[in-house]
């Protein structure tokens, strides 16, 4: 027999979201007329911008037609979306970066799973905890150590720098599962950990079009310094609906390097010949569909959906509140990260809520132990659903 990857074994038995679906499955299957509501996965719900679905029309229509039909594209992504991430999403905040420092790719999912693979397996990593199960479970499966960092209500569920050297750090914010944004300071602190010990932060600010505060960063490049430690990633995702097309960008600074057995490496080299040679790029109509996000009409559309979500998030946590329930996050993130009563495990509650309330969510303890008593609800549902899940909810009387 072959021999396999051994450091598989040292993975959860399943990974979290397919474990849920399945137990909704089997509850459906036991009670076919239940009217199951989902604030679980975070899966958005509204249709895509209408400027996304006319640009998403016309490529199609190029791609009809011999003399504008296109092939295999650049596999960083066209120029064309590239230039508008860069207008849009870094020079309108301050930020100036290289057409060769961003890669379009096919969601942030795969780059925050993808990146580790440039690093040794040598490397030691650092991931919050509570943790989207990414992070940790890929770095897990390169057979690398993973020291977690507790995230907890009284350091506001933001991971603080340690006392230990980390080569490898994954920060997100604002933050899957808690909801919690880090500020500026925090933000440095981190870059000038980073900078004394040689580390690499991979920044996952997926969530940052829903930041409502000002003066709370949306990337970490606002840190002076961050590109020479820092690697950023977005998606179209959660911010326009891109869920079914895939289409997100990661921006790795020329100035990033790394050490290889008798010199200094550039990252962006590396990452740019994995990224070539294992991904055959976004198909052009969804990059074309990702352009027009940044058209006047499509930013109109977007802060429409951002601003639907965040207000299921207000009524879902006005409502726990009035439950006399404890929940942080939903006020510059789309999670509400609910604290469960005293003595109630996390899955107990995922098994109480879809029995008594018909109502799924995802269990704490599912992102990590510091997740344990902890639950997380998001916005991206339809508003009727989000009111009568609300309800339900109250009904409770936990």
């Amino acid at each position: 027999m072959i021999k396999i990857n051994e450091n598989y074994l040292n993975l959860q038995q399943n990974y979290l979201f397919p474990t849920i679906a399945k137990k909704v499955r089997e509850y459906k299957a036991d009670n076919p007329s239940a009217d199951i509501i989902s604030l679980g996965i975070g899966d958005v719900t509204r249709a895509l911008p209408r400027a996304c679905v006319e640009a998403l029309h016309k490529a199609s229509e190029e791609m009809g037609c011999e003399k504008t039909f296109r092939g295999y594209g650049p596999e960083q992504g066209y120029s064309f979306l590239i230039d508008a991430i860069i207008e849009n999403d870094y020079k309108a905040y301050g930020i100036d970066l290289q057409p060769e420092e961003v890669f379009v790719s096919d969601g942030a999912k795969c780059d925050v799973g993808n990146i580790q693979e440039v690093f040794s397996t040598e490397a030691a990593v650092a991931v919050a905890d509570p943790v989207y199960p990414v992070y940790l479970d890929t770095n897990i499966m390169a057979g690398r150590s993973v020291k977690k960092l507790p995230c907890l209500a009284e350091n506001g569920f933001a991971p603080k720098v340690p006392d230990f050297k980390a080569d490898l750090i994954y920060l997100c914010s604002p933050n899957n599962p808690t909801g919690a944004v880090m500020t500026k300071a925090q933000l440095k602190e981190w870059v000038d950990y980073a900078k004394k010990n040689g580390s690499v932060i991979i920044f996952d600010s997926a969530y940052k079009e829903y930041i409502q505060e000002a003066d709370l960063p949306r990337s970490i490049y606002e840190v002076e310094g961050a590109k020479e430690v820092a690697i950023e990633i977005r998606s179209f995702s959660k911010t326009a609906g891109f869920t079914g097309l895939r289409c997100a960008y990661m921006v790795v600074p020329l100035a990033l390097k790394g050490r290889g057995a008798d010199k200094e490496v550039r990252i962006n080299d590396l990452w740019r010949r994995r990224h070539t040679t294992k991904f055959n790029g976004v198909p052009y109509i969804v990059q074309r569909a990702a352009e027009a996000v940044f058209s006047p009409e499509g930013k109109a559309e977007v802060k429409e959906l951002i601003a639907y979500y965040m207000e299921n998030a207000r009524i879902i946590k006005e409502g726990l509140s009035a439950a006399g329930l404890k929940a942080y996050g939903g006020e510059n993130a789309p999670y509400i990260w609910l604290k469960l009563p005293e003595g109630i495990k996390s899955f107990d509650f995922f098994d109480i809520l879809l029995s008594r309330a018909n109502v799924v969510g995802t269990p704490g303890s599912g992102f990590g132990d510091c997740g344990e008593g902890y639950f997380r609800l998001t916005s991206f549902g339809s508003r009727e659903n989000t009111l009568k899940a609300v309800e339900r909810i109250k009904k409770l009387k936990l």
